[in-house]
């Protein structure tokens, strides 16, 4: 699914279903991140599959650790934007990680199923996955998941601003 929004989809359900066990901001963007490598063989007009290395099960957890890497340092200002939507979390290390691998994981999953030129599991060549009756399905789960994944959004975000604040006297009991 190059360039297309269809991974924000089960992105989103798994960010809502396990938070707060991962990372919300780093699995929507490890969810995407892959289509840099169809990006690239597109743009540079490369000699090679537009789903390579990165679209395998090795490359995306390779992906996964950099992406963990190179979000780590800008993890406050990450919970800070998706506060904005009512998603107040504080993300360590292990919901990083988790996170990338779940997103990256996912987007070869998925699109395991609807491009023949895949190798998920390189260096095993072939891909078992692969099958045109499929190609429909994906893309309507891939919608479905989003639909659910709203409505799950939705309801965190009402349950969490339902729950009665704190006062600053509560908070300060134990200082």
């Amino acid at each position: 699914m190059p360039f297309t929004p269809y991974h924000f989809g089960p992105a989103l359900l798994i960010g809502v279903l396990l938070f707060p066990i991962i990372d919300f901001s780093t699995i929507i963007i490890a969810s995407v991140i892959l289509d840099v490598e169809p990006l690239v063989v597109l743009l540079l007009g490369l000699p090679m599959p537009i789903h390579g290395f990165f679209h395998t099960y090795l490359g995306a957890t390779i992906v996964a650790g950099i992406l963990s890497i190179c979000l780590w340092p800008f993890r406050s200002y990450l919970n800070m934007v998706v506060s904005y939507f009512g998603i107040h979390q504080k993300s360590n290390l292990r919901t990083i990680v988790l996170a990338s691998i779940a997103g990256t994981y996912s987007h070869v999953f998925l699109d395991s199923f609807l491009y023949a030129e895949m190798n998920p599991f390189y260096p095993l060549l072939g891909n078992l996955f692969f099958s045109f009756a499929f190609s429909q399905f994906i893309y309507n789960f891939c919608v479905f998941a989003g639909f659910l994944g709203l409505v799950g959004y939705i309801i965190h975000v009402l349950y969490v601003s339902s729950k009665p604040k704190p006062s600053q006297e509560q908070l300060d009991i134990f200082e």
